[in-house]
């Protein structure tokens, strides 16, 4: 099992910064990827960023150019640094972990989500 702990989110203004913090624990060594998704009411859950094992990175359009995801092996922390917001980045976020256990199927992990609301 995995356990998942985000932090981080809160109310910030167009154009600011935020940093999301996701804390693991458990059987993380088991772990192929780490991702956050958001979500807002209504929606699909969409991909926002992903890391790979080896450190290669993915993000979504949307975000491409203004958030970084990267993680702290040492301190089993994965983050999400949020810049140049807009009031349409406002979701929940998950933080995700996702276990290959086949060729064509995994195990997904999932915190509880932050809230964060870009808005003046």
């Amino acid at each position: 099992q995995v356990q998942l702990v985000e932090s981080g989110g809160g109310l910030v203004q167009p154009g600011g910064s935020l940093r999301l913090s996701c804390a693991a624990s458990g059987s993380i060594f088991s772990i192929n990827t780490w991702n956050w998704y958001r979500q807002v009411p209504g929606k699909e859950r969409e991909l926002v960023a992903r890391i790979f094992s080896g450190g290669r990175t993915h993000y979504a359009d949307s975000v491409r150019g203004r958030f970084t995801i990267s993680r702290d092996n040492a301190k089993n922390t994965v983050f999400l640094q949020m810049n140049t917001l807009k009031p349409e980045d406002t979701a929940v976020y998950y933080c995700n972990g996702r276990r290959l256990t086949s060729q064509s199927a995994y195990m997904d992990y999932w915190g509880k989500g932050t809230l964060v609301t870009v808005s003046s």
